[in-house]
C-alpha cells in the first residue's frame, strides 16, 4: 500500500491536477493492483483542469465505443497514458451503441474528433444474436454478418474521421464450446472462430486507419477472459484483468500517435546481458550460452538482437573497463551479440545518467528516445531521478524474467516497418563515422565541402506513405508544427489536388541517408502554404533543410504563386527551429491561433548552399533540374 501513497496523498490534498507532471514518476514500477488504484484516482481529475495548469502537456482524446459496459476501461486507460507522460481526454459511448456511433457521422463520437477510437468487442456480440438452442452454423452466420458490419463501419470511419480505429479479436471462453457435447462440433466452432479472427486481423492490412489488437497473446499470459459474476451482474463481458492489459496496448498506441516511440535500446552488461561480473569473473567466468542460466542470458540477447534488426538502435552502457568488454563481446563463444551489433558501447566508471546524456547527444536523439535496461536498483533509481524522460526497465537476478520485463511495454511500437527502419543501425554508424571525419577538420565549412552532400527534392509517391507518416510521428526537433499524420492522412494529402507532399532524400560520401525530410504544401489561391516542414535529426547541420526550402520556393515561383506562407507552432522540443523562416528570407506576418505566421514574397528565392548538390525534381521542366543540380547524383 505504501507505494501508492503519493498518488493517494495528492488526491486527498486536491493536488493531482497541479502536480500532474510528477505522476509519471510516481507510477513507475507500480504493480497491476497499484496501477488500478492509481487509475481510479486519476480518472476523477478533470482533464481541462490539468491542461489549465499545464498547457503544454500532451493530451490524447480517446473515444470508447463498443458492445458491453465501457466505462470500466477509463481508469486503466488513464493510468497507462499517465505512465507515459500523457493525459487522457475520454469520450465514452452508450452501451451497445457502436454501430450507430460509428455509422452516424453526426454522432458524439465524430464530434469528439478522437485521436484513437477504441471499439471494444466481446464474445456476446456474437452469442447474443444466435438462437436458443444454437448450432455452429448459427455462430458462423452471425460472425460473418458482424464482420461485414465492422468492415463497413471501418470504411465509413476512414472516410470521415481523422484518427485511428482500434478493434480487438474476440476471446472464446470455454463456456461456449463446452455447451457442445460432441468433439467434432467443438473443433468446428474453433475453426470458424479462428477464421473470423484472421479476417478481422486482415482488416488492418487493407485499412491504414485501423489497428486490430489480438487478444490471444494476452490470454496466453494466463489472464482470464471473463469474470463470470461481473459478466452476469454488471454486463462486463471481459475481465478487469484483461481490460487492464488491453489498456496497456492502447497506451502504446497513444504514445505512438503523439510521436513518443523510443528509438534506442540501451542495456547494461553485468547481470543483464550476461551473468556474473566481468571485472571479477573474467571473460571465461561470465555466464552466457552454457548451462541453464547461461542459455537464458543468450535467449535474452537473441530478443535484443531481434529488436535491433527492426530499426531500433542498440547501445551498451556499463561500469567496466573498455578492454575486457571488447574481449568478452569478441571472444566468448556463447555470446549472441557482438560489438558490431551495437551502435555505441560505453564502458567506463562515470555515472550512468551522464553516459546516457552523452550517448543521446552523440546519436542526435532526445533522452526520451532511450529505453534503459539494468539490474541495479540504485542505477535505475538514479536514472529515473536525473533523467525522468528515459524509460527504465529494471530487471533482477532472475534472467528468465529479463525478456518479459523488456517486452511488457511496447516501447518501440511502430505502425509499419520501412526500409529506413531496417537500415537505421547502419545509418547511425555512418553518422558516427561522419562525426569522426569532422574531427579531422579545423572548420565546419571545410568539412562540408569534403563531405559531398547531395539532396533530392521530389513529389511523394505511394511507396513513401509509411515513411512519411513515420517522420511526422517520430520527428520532434525539426518539426515546425508537430502535426502528426497517420498513413491514411498521408494518402489523403497525396489524393488532394490542392496539396503537394515533397520528399527530401540525402546522402554523402559515407552513404545514402534515404528519405530524411518532408515539406507539406497546400495551394490557397495565389499563395503556397507550407503546412509543415520536417527533417530527421540525423542530417542536422548539413544544409539539407536550406536546399529543400530553396526547391520549394523555386517550385512556388515557377508554378505561378505570388507568395509562400509558413507556420511555426512551438512545442517542448522544436525551439531550435523557431527562427527557421526568418533565417531563410521570410518575414513575420503576425500570430494566428495556430502559431507564428511567416511570408516570403518570392522576389529572390535563395540558392541552395554551395557545398551540396541539389536535384530538384518538383518541376516538370528538366532544364530547372539541370540548372540547379551541381552534378550527377547517385
Amino acid at each position: 500500500m505504501a507505494v501508492t501513497d503519493p498518488i493517494a496523498e495528492l488526491s486527498r490534498a486536491g493536488r493531482l491536477a497541479a502536480d500532474y507532471p510528477a505522476v509519471r514518476g510516481l507510477l513507475a514500477g507500480l504493480d497491476e493492483p497499484g496501477l488500478d488504484r492509481a487509475g481510479r484516482l486519476l480518472a476523477r481529475v478533470d482533464p481541462d483542469e490539468v491542461l489549465r495548469a499545464h498547457p503544454g502537456l500532451p493530451a490524447v482524446t480517446i473515444a470508447i465505443t463498443g458492445h458491453g459496459t465501457l466505462g470500466t476501461l477509463v481508469a486503466p486507460l488513464t493510468a497507462e497514458l499517465a505512465r507515459h507522460g500523457l493525459l487522457l481526454r475520454p469520450w465514452t459511448g452508450q452501451y451497445d451503441g457502436y454501430v450507430l456511433e460509428l455509422a452516424d457521422t453526426a454522432s458524439g463520437l465524430y464530434e469528439a474528433d478522437p485521436d484513437l477510437t477504441v471499439c471494444l468487442l466481446d464474445p456476446t456480440v456474437i452469442f447474443d444474436e444466435v438462437p436458443s438452442p444454437w448450432r455452429v452454423e448459427d455462430v458462423e452466420r452471425v460472425l460473418d454478418a458482424r464482420l461485414t458490419t465492422l468492415e463497413e463501419l471501418a470504411a465509413r470511419f476512414g472516410e470521415h474521421a481523422r484518427g485511428t480505429l482500434v478493434l480487438n479479436t474476440l476471446p472464446l471462453p470455454s463456456s461456449y464450446p463446452a455447451q457442445l457435447l460432441d468433439l467434432r462440433s467443438r473443433a468446428r466452432l474453433g475453426v470458424v472462430w479462428r477464421e473470423a479472427a484472421a479476417r478481422l486481423l486482415r482488416l488492418a492490412e487493407t485499412r491504414l486507419n485501423v489497428v486490430v489488437v489480438d487478444l490471444d497473446p494476452l490470454l496466453a499470459e494466463g489472464i482470464p477472459a471473463v469474470d463470470a459474476r461481473l459478466a452476469a451482474y454488471a454486463r462486463l463481458q471481459l475481465s478487469p484483468a484483461l481490460l487492464a492489459r488491453y489498456a496497456r496496448e492502447i497506451g502504446h498506441l497513444a504514445r505512438l500517435v503523439t510521436g513518443r516511440a523510443a528509438k534506442c535500446l540501451v542495456v547494461d552488461l553485468d547481470q543483464t546481458l550476461w551473468g556474473g561480473v566481468l571485472g571479477d569473473d573474467g571473460v571465461e567466468g561470465i555466464e552466457v550460452g552454457e548451462g541453464y542460466r547461461g542459455e537464458t542470458f543468450a535467449a535474452f540477447q537473441r530478443v535484443v538482437a531481434q529488436i535491433g534488426a527492426q530499426g531500433v538502435l542498440l547501445a551498451a552502457v556499463s561500469k567496466n573497463d573498455p578492454e575486457p568488454v571488447a574481449a568478452a563481446l569478441a571472444d566468448h563463444p556463447g555470446m549472441v551479440l557482438r560489438e558490431g551489433d551495437f551502435t555505441r558501447i560505453v564502458a567506463n566508471w562515470r555515472p550512468k545518467h551522464d553516459n546516457l546524456t552523452e550517448l543521446a547527444k552523440d546519436l542526435g536523439l532526445g533522452v526520451d528516445s532511450l529505453v534503459f535496461v539494468d539490474d541495479s536498483p540504485f542505477e535505475c533509481g538514479l536514472v529515473r531521478r536525473e533523467l525522468p524522460g528515459v524509460a527504465v526497465v529494471q530487471v533482477d537476478t532472475e534472467p528468465a524474467l529479463h525478456t518479459p520485463r523488456l517486452l511488457a511495454d511496447g516501447w518501440f511500437t511502430v505502425r509499419e516497418l520501412t526500409a529506413e527502419d531496417r537500415a537505421r543501425t547502419e545509418k547511425y554508424r555512418e553518422d558516427l563515422a561522419r562525426k569522426d571525419f569532422l574531427d579531422t577538420f579545423t572548420s565546419l565549412e571545410a568539412y562540408l565541402e569534403q563531405l559531398g552532400v547531395w539532396v533530392r527534392a521530389a513529389r511523394a509517391q505511394d511507396a513513401d506513405v509509411a515513411r512519411l507518416s513515420q517522420l511526422t510521428l517520430r520527428t520532434n526537433q525539426f518539426n515546425l508544427t508537430t502535426r502528426r499524420l497517420q498513413p491514411a492522412d498521408v494518402r489523403a494529402l497525396l489524393a488532394d489536388p490542392a496539396a503537394t507532399v515533397v520528399t527530401l532524400r540525402s546522402g554523402d560520401r559515407f552513404g545514402d541517408n534515404g528519405l530524411v525530410g518532408a515539406v507539406l504544401l497546400h495551394r490557397e489561391g495565389t499563395a503556397l502554404r507550407i503546412e509543415n516542414f520536417l527533417l530527421s535529426c540525423r542530417v542536422f547541420g548539413r544544409g539539407v533543410e536550406a536546399a529543400g526550402l530553396s526547391a520549394v520556393l523555386r517550385h512556388a515561383r515557377d508554378s505561378g504563386a505570388a507568395t509562400v506562407r509558413g507556420l511555426y507552432r512551438p512545442s517542448a522540443k522544436n525551439g531550435k527551429v523557431a527562427e527557421f523562416y526568418t533565417r531563410h528570407g521570410f518575414t513575420r506576418a503576425g500570430e494566428s491561433g495556430e502559431g507564428a505566421e511567416y511570408v516570403h514574397d518570392l522576389t529572390a528565392p535563395a540558392d541552395p548552399p554551395g557545398h551540396l548538390d541539389l536535384r530538384d525534381e518538383l518541376s516538370d521542366s528538366p532544364s530547372l533540374s539541370a540548372d540547379i543540380s551541381g552534378g550527377d547524383l547517385p
